[in-house]
């Protein structure tokens, strides 16, 4: 699985624009998210569709980012993520 490409995070535009409102994230590149100096939060994508790396607790975990469910479910634990 590789890391999106231009073409893929134009798709997701709308996923990166709710990220950047969060606050608290810095995007180093378009579609990876830095949590101060740690990577937090970024993007694949695969013949199955787009997924997310998103930092819970020590480890990244991945999320599918396809229907609105699955993008509603990434904001809502980076959200929360933020707050810890």
């Amino acid at each position: 699985m590789k890391h999106a490409g231009s073409r893929a995070l134009d798709q997701i535009e709308p996923i990166l624009a709710e990220l950047r409102k969060l606050g608290g994230l810095k995007e180093k590149t378009r579609g990876v998210f830095y949590r101060g100096s740690v990577a937090f939060l970024h993007f694949h994508e695969d013949p199955a569709g787009m997924f997310a790396d998103l930092k819970t607790g020590e480890d990244f975990e991945r999320f599918r980012a396809n229907t609105r469910a699955e993008i509603a479910t990434l904001l809502d634990r980076a959200a929360s993520a933020l707050k810890h």
